[in-house]
């Protein structure tokens, strides 16, 4: 399994890896703001052993190469405003960036216009993954979503980080309605229920965990939880060279084992 490592002509940064053949499914996927942070960082600790599909991670904007700041402790003390200004701007870019790198790095994978598609992400990725699957299911035949220790409402994460910021978030209309875009829990009936894997860790922090309790209650998707997996899916400080954690481990046979089901439908 060779990974290559680079940046779109449109300034995305990624890692790919090629199948055996070109007909064989495509995974694209958005790494965490928690290890792994990186594409590098997401091929190392969830390569999906196993799985013979072209793999392609990317990188989220404002982040990584990316970032405005030199790590996160200096952006949440910038002043940035974490809704207007980072994370519904990351989101929005994200999905933009989409289209246009799957195209081009198929080409560079080798990988079949005919090939099934799925998408993962974990955390701030996962909501990514979330909207990619919710927006264009259809027009890029997306046959399976993965997500893992998923963002999937954004206001109780801001909420929980106002210890960290300089000041409590003040909830302006432009920040409530990022927040209501990136609200997957009340746009749960956008989500194709049969083709959606949610992947827990019981020791995430609460508010994710309560949002995946609600798409559960709800009946959306297949919902697992792993017992002893907090938020991180790589150990700090970051190392892509490093062991992989078992919560990777367990995460990646899990999606690995479930994208294979889905795309051989």
């Amino acid at each position: 399994m060779t990974w290559i490592h680079g940046t779109t002509s449109a300034g995305v940064p990624y890692s790919a890896r090629a199948a055996t053949r070109p007909e064989a499914p495509i995974v694209v996927g958005w790494h965490l703001l928690d290890p792994p942070t990186t594409p590098a960082g997401m091929a190392a600790a969830l390569p999906l052993d196993g799985l013979d599909a072209h793999v392609i991670y990317l990188g989220l904007p404002l982040s990584g190469e990316r970032a405005p700041h030199p790590d996160f402790e200096a952006l949440l003390t910038s002043g940035i405003d974490m809704v207007t200004e980072f994370f519904g701007p990351m989101h929005e870019q994200a999905l933009d960036e989409f289209p246009a790198a799957l195209d081009e790095l198929r080409g560079t994978l080798g990988a079949s216009d005919a090939s099934a598609l799925a998408v993962l992400g974990g955390s701030a990725g996962a909501s990514v993954a979330a909207e990619v699957f919710a927006t264009h299911a259809a027009s890029h035949r997306i046959v399976a979503c993965v997500l893992l220790n998923p963002m999937l409402q954004l206001r109780p994460m801001i909420d929980a980080m106002a210890e960290f910021l300089p000041s409590p978030y003040a909830w302006s209309p432009a920040a409530e309605a990022v927040a209501a875009r990136m609200d997957f829990v009340a746009r749960a009936p956008e989500l194709s229920h049969d083709r959606l894997l949610i992947v827990e860790g019981s020791d995430d922090e609460l508010h994710f965990i309560a949002a995946v309790r609600e798409l559960e209650r709800l009946r959306v998707g297949e919902v697992r939880f792993v017992d002893g997996v907090a938020h991180p899916l790589a150990a700090w400080p970051e190392d892509p060279t490093a062991e992989r954690t078992e919560g990777a481990k367990t995460y990646d046979r899990i999606a690995a084992e479930w994208i294979a089901e889905a795309t051989a439908a």
